[in-house]
C-alpha cells in the first residue's frame, strides 16, 4: 500500500525568516489515525496548514509534502499553484478547526454551508440536495436536522456547531481529514461525544485522520500513533501505547506525567 501522505523534511518560516517548524518527517496511509501532540507554539497547527496548503500570507514552507489521493493527481503541496491546491482540497484533504463559530459563515444558514461541498461532489440539486444535507446532519447525530439546517451558527450550541463543521468537512468524502483541536472549546461531556462521533465517522469511511491537540489524554483516545512536537520539531514518535507507556524523551515524560495527574477517567486512558 502506498502512502497517502508523505511529509519529508518539512520546514516553515515566518515572513521575517524565523524558523517555526524544522525537519519534520512522517507518513500516513489510508485509514491511519495519527496524533500530533505538544504545547501551544510547538508547530502543530502550522504543520497542518502546510499540509493543506493554507499557511498564512508571508509564511513559507520548504521540504516536501506529497498527497497521493486515489482519483486525483499526485501532488507536491510545497510550492504548488493555488489552482492545483483548490482541486486537492475537499476530496483530498479537509480541515476541522478549533473554533467552529469562526470557521462557519455567520451570515449563512448551516444547511447551505453543508450543501456547498455536497453539490460540488455529487452534483445534486433541489430536493435531492436538501435530503442529502439532512442525512449529513443526522449522520453527525444532530437531533432535528430540519431545524438545524435552517439555523445560523450563532443560533446553535458550540457542540452543535462543531458537528456541523464535521459534517461539512466530510461531505466531500476526503481521503485525509485534519482535525485541529476540534473539541478544546467544548465542555468535557460534549467533548467526549464529539470525539466518539469523529472516530466512528472516519472509521466507517476509511478516512485517514490527522488529529492535533495539546492534551495527551484526548489525543491518545483518538489516535493509534503519536508524534510529539516541541519547539517546531518532532521529539518522539511511535504507537500511542509505546509513547505513553514507555516515553523516551524528557518532554514526552512531562506530558505523560501531567496527563496522569488528571482525573481517573483520563488516567484510565493512559494505562
Amino acid at each position: 500500500m502506498t502512502d497517502l501522505l508523505a511529509v519529508d523534511g518539512l520546514g516553515v518560516r515566518s515572513a521575517t525568516g524565523r524558523v517555526l517548524v524544522s525537519g519534520l518527517s512522517f507518513s500516513m496511509r489510508a485509514g491511519d489515525r495519527l496524533g500530533l501532540v505538544g504545547e501551544s507554539g510547538s508547530g502543530k497547527t502550522l504543520t497542518a496548514l502546510a499540509i493543506a496548503g493554507l499557511l498564512p500570507a508571508g509564511m513559507t514552507a520548504s521540504g516536501s509534502v506529497v498527497l497521493d489521493v486515489p482519483s486525483l493527481p499526485r501532488t507536491e503541496v510545497v510550492g504548488a499553484a493555488e489552482r492545483r491546491l483548490n482541486r486537492l482540497r475537499g476530496r483530498g484533504v479537509t480541515v476541522v478547526f478549533q473554533e467552529p463559530l469562526a470557521a462557519l459563515d455567520p451570515l449563512m444558514p448551516v444547511g447551505r454551508q453543508v450543501a456547498g461541498p455536497l453539490r460540488r461532489r455529487s452534483g445534486l440539486r433541489g430536493a435531492a440536495l436538501r435530503r442529502a444535507v439532512l442525512r449529513a446532519l443526522a449522520e453527525v447525530r444532530l437531533a432535528d436536522p430540519e431545524r438545524i439546517a435552517g439555523a445560523y451558527p450563532h443560533e446553535i450550541s458550540g457542540g452543535q456547531r462543531q458537528r456541523v463543521a464535521i459534517a461539512t468537512a466530510l461531505a466531500c468524502e476526503p481521503a485525509l481529514l485534519i482535525a485541529d483541536e476540534p473539541t478544546s472549546s467544548l465542555d468535557v461531556t460534549v467533548q467526549a461525544e464529539v470525539l466518539a462521533l469523529l472516530g466512528d465517522l472516519v472509521g466507517a469511511r476509511g478516512t485517514a485522520l490527522l488529529f492535533i491537540g495539546h492534551d495527551l489524554g484526548v489525543v491518545t483516545g483518538v489516535a493509534d500513533r503519536l508524534l510529539v512536537m516541541k519547539d517546531g520539531a518532532a521529539v518522539e514518535s511511535g504507537t500511542a501505547r509505546a509513547v505513553t507507556c514507555e516515553p523516551s524523551h524528557p518532554y514526552t515524560r512531562e506530558l505523560v506525567a501531567g496527563a496522569r495527574r488528571l482525573d481517573d477517567a483520563l488516567g484510565g486512558m493512559l494505562r
